[in-house]
């Protein structure tokens, strides 16, 4: 298996309802296909070097997964023949990729992931009452300062 990344500029007048099957649909397809999507990163709306299809605005999003040719050959048949997307590129990453180690690494990342997660909620709920301690401390100062 060699590793993908495929970038893709949707329509920005798409709602979020519209986007969302869509990506989802490319999302299953690439495992139906036998690949391993690593990571999905939505870089959300922003403006296009040059107009593309009389649009100067894309939602990008980028796919970064493991498979094999004939799955990119597919991917990008889908990409051409549908018009909710502007462009599409895809680049090959490795050649030769291990997906055991893919998979682990994933997820060692999905549990570094929730641990800071957890660790800001923990952290969000004892700091609260700090900060309001700090505001009032604040607030006597500059009340001392006026003085």
């Amino acid at each position: 298996m060699r590793r993908y990344e495929t970038i893709l500029i949707l329509d920005p007048d798409l709602s979020e309802d519209g986007r969302a099957p869509l990506i989802e649909r490319i999302g299953q397809f690439i495992p139906q296909q036998g690949g391993l999507v690593v990571e999905e990163d939505h870089w959300g709306v922003r403006k296009l070097a040059y107009d593309i299809k009389r649009k100067q605005r894309g939602y990008y999003l980028r796919f970064d997964y493991c498979g094999t040719g004939p799955l990119v050959t597919e991917l990008e048949r889908f990409c051409r023949i549908d018009d909710r997307v502007m462009k599409y590129m895809t680049v090959q990453l490795a050649d030769a990729v291990n997906v055991e180690e893919i998979q682990a690494e994933m997820a060692a990342r999905a549990a570094a992931a929730e641990a800071r997660s957890e660790a800001s909620t923990a952290d969000g709920e004892e700091s609260a009452p700090a900060m309001e301690d700090n505001s009032d401390t604040d607030l006597e100062t500059a009340d001392d300062e006026k003085e």
